[in-house]
């Protein structure tokens, strides 16, 4: 697939030039006037390379720069600048640009610096490629992310998967718990080995002990031969307890001993088996809580807890969600075998605002669902769920309101959409506001609300 490029300068024929030239190149290029409509576009789609110019209307080259760096790090910027402005480009070389080209164009010397920066790129990438697979290899195709807390989130799974210490990854549901435990499990010396997933809530009680130490034959009804259990499936491996909170008590004495002597006892038996496995265990609940209910053993918490990595919320890293955004849809429009180009503005805007509350997980479902219902071959807020409609716009920071003005202004947007959405009931409304019926009055007065249909 041909090299995307975006083209930002304010001079029409600067960029009408370049484009013509880049595209014979067999480049996929784009234009943009200025830095506030380039950043526009990188929010909706990714480029392998961006070429700017520093002084433009609205947003300058040098702050569209910054922001560029922010979202995509690995984008190559090139930065147009004039002699009398040398200074400047090496401002912008330090804050991360790659190369800068002088005016007027010479689109020769353009087109050998884009081509050079791009087979760099090319060929840094294949280095690191080889090194990562000679020495094992960290596995991060499904953890997506290059916002401060995920970039934390890799470095510590680099640390800590030459070792075989226990590992506690906490985090809400659908965070991407189980996929941090598996790229552990790929960095390590086991990774030839078995990765065995256990959801502890999955299993009935009643059956858990023999589901996760095996049994003897006739050791209870239905034992109608000897089983190993997923401490055996995972031998020279790795166990993953997902969910470890669902675990009964009673267990999880059993489960602290196989944890410190590398043995079991399976059900039916007095005879303890050697085990050779690493243990990772998650959960989406706060086990020191757990702990002070009664409901999970202080010295199993310890054990597990030699290393915790804490999975941050969508909400804590926004910036990652144009990215996700786009891994999903290439995703799903390779399954689906369409051609998508992307996301309009506003769905990314009202994806980046979602509270997420099913976080990356639910995010997923919502474009996999926009793929599939998508008319064109870009996704519109048409073809979001009902629930996206709703929301009142993000005011442009233009302007000279007072943030006082800008509440209310969100606030009467919000509530005359709720009260549309009930059919102007203001007891429903009030109800899905989560406030009283004399506050919904109230507000509706100090508005100037028309509560006419």
């Amino acid at each position: 697939m041909a090299d995307t490029i975006l083209i930002v300068d304010d001079e029409q024929i600067i960029r009408e030039s370049a484009s013509f030239i880049l595209k014979k190149e067999g480049f996929r290029v784009e234009e943009a006037p200025n830095g506030r409509v380039a950043y526009d576009k990188f929010v909706e789609k990714s480029y392998d390379l961006v070429i700017t110019d520093l002084e433009m209307p609205e947003m300058k080259g040098m702050e569209l720069l910054e922001k560029i760096k922010e979202l995509s790090p690995q984008t190559i910027v090139v930065i147009i600048t004039a002699y009398g402005s040398m200074e400047t480009a090496i401002a912008a070389l330090r804050k991360g640009a790659n190369d800068y080209i002088l005016k007027p164009i010479e689109f020769d010397e353009l087109t050998l610096k884009i081509r050079r920066l791009l087979e760099h790129r090319k060929l840094i990438w294949e280095n690191q490629y080889l090194r990562e697979e000679a020495s094992g290899g960290v596995d991060f195709k499904n953890l997506i992310g290059q916002s401060p807390a995920m970039e934390r989130i890799f470095d510590t799974v680099r640390r800590i998967s030459a070792t075989d210490g226990t590992v506690l990854i906490t985090g809400k549901s659908g965070t991407g718990k189980e996929m941090v435990a598996r790229a552990v499990h790929a960095n390590s010396p086991r990774a030839d080995r078995p990765f065995i997933a256990v959801n502890c809530g999955a299993i009935p009680e009643s059956l858990i002990e023999s589901e996760l130490f095996g049994h003897k034959k006739g050791s209870f009804t239905g034992a109608l031969a000897d089983r190993g259990g997923y401490f055996k499936a995972a031998d020279g491996g790795t166990l993953l307890l997902d969910e470890i909170s669902e675990m009964p008590v009673q267990l999880q004495v059993k489960l602290l001993r196989a944890i410190e002597q590398k043995e079991i006892v399976p059900v039916g038996t007095s005879e303890p088996q050697a085990v050779d496995v690493r243990f990772i265990a998650t959960t989406n609940r706060d086990l020191r809580k757990e702990i002070e209910a009664g409901r999970f053993r202080e010295d199993l918490f310890y054990r597990l807890n030699i290393v915790e990595i804490r999975l941050p919320s969508l909400t804590e890293r926004k910036e990652d969600i144009p990215i996700l955004v786009n891994h999903f849809l290439e995703k799903f429009s390779s399954e689906m075998g369409r051609k998508m180009q992307g996301v309009d503005q506003e769905v990314m805007r009202l994806l980046i605002h979602h509270p997420w509350r099913g976080e990356v997980r639910e995010l997923e479902n919502i474009v996999e669902r926009a793929v599939i219902f998508a008319k064109g071959d870009s996704i519109t807020v048409a073809d979001l769920p009902d629930t996206f409609h709703n929301y009142p716009p993000v005011p442009s920071a233009d302007g000279d309101k007072s943030l006082d003005q800008v509440v209310n202004d969100l606030a009467r947007e919000y509530i005359v959409a709720v009260l549309r959405k009930n059919d102007f009931d203001k007891e429903k409304t009030a109800k899905s506001l989560q406030i009283s019926l004399p506050t919904l009055y109230r507000r509706i007065k100090e508005l100037s609300i028309s509560t006419e249909k």
